[in-house]
């Protein structure tokens, strides 16, 4: 089940929220944990055993780390520590990884079977939050949660459950014990929940059938400005399509009570790859931050070290977003960029004119995003030498002329949407001038988006590959 369709929209999200406020206050956390169960097992029942172990794994997990430190044995707690780490890794590999690692093997002669397993929806988030949870315990920066009903609708909360953002138990321990209700929290979220659900049904469905149209072009037919104009309608797709979700998310969470961080902030403003992964997908970028680059010993390290540190960070943010060895390359792409930014680059930046600054910004996340869509590694290459003019089929032809006409109004609300114009025309309204327009454009978006929902069959998710 995902947020964009009649179902959730008009069946299951009101009745999680009639049942959830009419529960009584101790009791709606697992109201919360069952509606959560059911919707993750809408599709793939099977694998909320999975899910079921990953929690208590972890929970257990944590409690074990907590006595250990209670009783001084700091190398138990290191043990529990590692044997969740562990466990959670390899369950991690096996469903998203086996095949590709067997794949390849096979290519070279190495016998290794490929199991095509069903990739478990969402195991990349969830997994990421429930194995720092005993970490934070041994760190001393999470309290163990009153009980196992509390920890597992942490772990299988459905507004975040199969998008993100990616959310530490520490973060959240309080409001699962307590959190307020309120009919301006309330409200606020519905607001934050049809923003995103427009942004999705609205702007990255429209805009996804542009790029699907050049990735199915073959690469020896790509001009030059076809193959940037795919790519920025990519480039948008995606944006809108997780920025979306993690909208909806954050939405739903404060309908709920909860209180989530936000995961997107502005990104393609950038100036540079650095400050791109400051404002993308910013839960992710923290998660490797705290959990894996500060561990291995972050800036605070000789040069060449933090280059390998930097390494290591980058090649697994590239895997993490899938099973194939584009998003490795995409994540070392990443990798000399910024280690280029941060040694040679930044100190040249600071100095030119913003503008310079946002023309780079945007040619290097493009280009990184040629890499991270297409995985044939054959049609990536041919992708690429259309974009830089070595394609040999010149710079622009009728189709690109056509499909330029046919979206120019769609993009160009797009990349205005993708800046805070809006939100700063909507901080100019009087208060009595933003009473009025909310509940007007809430209840045409979401007519709108429930009008595409009906009407269109085009709905994908780009995010459930992760």
């Amino acid at each position: 089940m995902v947020f964009s369709t009649p179902y959730f929209l008009f069946l299951y999200l009101p009745a999680v929220l009639l049942l959830y406020y009419i529960s009584p206050l101790k009791l709606r956390n697992f109201v919360l944990l069952v509606f959560n169960l059911l919707f993750y097992g809408w599709g793939e029942p099977v694998y909320i055993l999975l899910m079921v172990f990953t929690i208590v794994l972890d929970y257990f997990a944590g409690i074990i780390v907590h006595r250990c430190k209670q009783k001084g044995n700091d190398k138990g707690a290191r043990w529990a520590v590692g044997l969740s780490l562990a466990l959670n890794l390899a369950i991690l590999f096996f469903f998203k990884y086996w095949d590709l690692v067997a794949t390849t093997l096979q290519h070279i002669g190495i016998p290794m079977p490929v199991l095509e397993l069903t990739l478990p929806i969402g195991i990349s988030f969830y997994t990421f939050q429930t194995m720092t949870y005993p970490v934070d315990i041994y760190r001393g920066d999470a309290e163990l949660p009153k009980n196992l009903v509390n920890f597992g609708t942490f772990v299988t909360l459905f507004p975040q459950l199969i998008a993100g953002p990616i959310i530490k138990y520490k973060d959240l321990a309080d409001q699962m014990a307590f959190r307020t209700h309120s009919p301006e929290k309330f409200a606020s979220g519905v607001q934050i929940f049809i923003v995103g659900l427009g942004k999705k049904v609205l702007l990255a469905n429209n805009i996804g059938q542009l790029w699907d149209v050049y990735l199915a072009t073959p690469g020896t037919e790509l001009t030059t400005l076809g193959a940037w104009l795919g790519i920025l309608a990519f480039s948008l797709q995606l944006y809108f399509d997780f920025s979306g979700y993690s909208d909806m998310a954050v939405g739903m969470g404060r309908m709920l009570g909860f209180q989530f961080l936000e995961n997107f902030n502005y990104p393609y403003l950038a100036k540079s790859a650095t400050e791109f992964w400051r404002r993308w997908h910013i839960s992710l970028g923290s998660w490797f931050r705290e959990y894996l680059y500060i561990p291995l010993g972050g800036n605070r390290v000789k040069a060449p070290r933090m280059v390998f540190n930097l390494f290591v960070v980058w090649a697994c943010t590239g895997i993490w977003h899938g099973a194939s060895w584009n998003f490795l390359i995409w994540g070392l792409y990443y990798f000399v960029i910024i280690v280029f930014e941060r040694f040679f680059f930044s100190s040249v930046l600071d100095k030119l004119p913003g503008w310079v600054g946002h023309v780079y910004g945007l040619f290097i996340v493009m280009v990184g995003w040629a890499l991270f869509a297409v995985e044939d590694f054959t049609a990536m290459g041919l992708y690429l030498k259309a974009m830089f003019g070595l394609g040999g089929t010149g710079l622009l032809d009728g189709t690109f002329l056509y499909y330029l006409r046919s979206y120019l109004p769609i993009l160009i609300i797009a990349i205005l949407a993708a800046t805070p114009l809006a939100k700063n025309l909507w901080a100019k309204l009087s208060t009595r001038g933003r009473q009025v327009a909310v509940p007007v454009l809430m209840l045409a978006g979401l007519a709108l988006a429930t009008a595409y929902l009906v009407d269109g069959t085009y709905n994908p998710f780009l995010y459930f590959r992760f």
